[in-house]
């Protein structure tokens, strides 16, 4: 760890969910209804809790990845990456007959993308295979909404044990939410999923624009918030990160960067918001650093291949202060 950060023994971590195999591609333009030439193209894993599971470990947390995927090349591609990274994929479990999930994503120059998700096929919802005993043990845990079954185990086991407990609020079905919200410390959510969940009036909880404006915003959060989570929360972007702890919204700017390409850049900031609360930062400053680490992370092309260790990452939050 840098001389100057202020902890010594770096996190334990468990992240739950998804781990999708994503095919990109790069464009100079997306054209609706078109075509358009790629200049470049590359595979790789990813996936909302799985590629914060990479964030987390490359800044040195013990990270655990638990989910789901098919017994097939997708799925063995994906648990080898994640092994490589220094993920412990020990309950990370490949099912016969599933399918993994596979996501196309296409990034135009400006960095912004554009991703089509196959959720996969086949794989059970039944968590009760999930090593839950060793929960007490974690520092922090992350789940995102694509398995609540499981989600709902591991945060019920580690509210039970004081283990802070973070959601990545991307669009998901409303039910999922109110289920997982009562269970969670620090839910952060995407403009769509907060403006899906927050606005919609249909069960499905589809996203109809994100919040527009301090006061939307705000509405929003407290929405949130009042189903039951302790923190909400809403990355935005360009627009920094806002959040409401029961004492009104508050906001932190973004770093200013030129993207390259925005993919992960959500998922990272969860892995590292789960690596700051999991040493007890203060709110301000897990969001601050969490923001610091995507802001990097957003220089480099894929979803994963920019996430910075901690030194690039502290050396770039020092150089902001600046």
């Amino acid at each position: 760890m840098p001389a100057d950060f202020p902890a010594t023994e770096p996190p334990a971590l468990v992240c739950l969910g998804l781990s999708a195999f994503d095919m990109t591609w790069v464009v100079e333009k997306l054209a609706p209804g078109g075509k358009a030439r790629a200049h470049s193209h590359h595979e790789g894993g990813g996936g909302m809790a799985a590629t914060a599971a990479v964030a987390a470990a490359r800044l040195g947390a013990r990270t655990q990845f638990w989910g789901r995927a098919g017994d097939d090349m997708a799925g063995r591609a994906m648990r080898d990456e994640l092994a490589s990274q220094g993920v412990d994929v020990t309950h990370f479990r490949l099912f016969g007959q599933a399918r993994s999930s596979v996501s196309g994503i296409v990034v135009d120059a400006q960095g912004e993308r554009t991703i089509v998700n196959f959720r996969g096929e086949g794989l059970p919802d039944d968590p009760s295979w999930l090593p839950l005993g060793g929960v007490p043990a974690c520092d922090a845990v992350l789940a995102d909404p694509r398995w609540p079954e499981g989600a709902a185990a591991l945060f019920t086991q580690a509210r039970a044990h004081g283990v802070p407990t973070v959601l990545d609020g991307d669009v998901a079905d409303s039910w999922i939410f109110d289920v997982l919200l009562p269970l969670t410390d620090f839910a952060v959510f995407s403009e769509p999923g907060l403006a899906g969940y927050a606005h919609s009036p249909d069960p499905a909880g589809t996203a109809r624009g994100a919040p527009d404006g301090d006061a939307a915003i705000a509405a929003a959060l407290a929405h949130a918030r009042g189903r039951g989570c302790r923190v909400a929360a809403v990355t935005l972007g360009d627009r920094g990160v806002a959040w409401d702890a029961g004492a009104g919204m508050r906001r932190l700017p973004a770093f200013s960067v030129r993207a390259v390409d925005t993919t992960g850049a959500g998922d990272v900031f969860h892995g590292a918001l789960a690596f700051a609360l999991g040493l007890r930062w203060s709110i301000e400053d897990a969001f601050r650093f969490s923001a610091a680490v995507a802001a990097c992370k957003c220089l480099h092309p894929g979803g994963r291949a920019g996430t910075p260790d901690l030194a690039t990452a502290w050396a770039f939050l020092h150089r902001s202060k600046e």
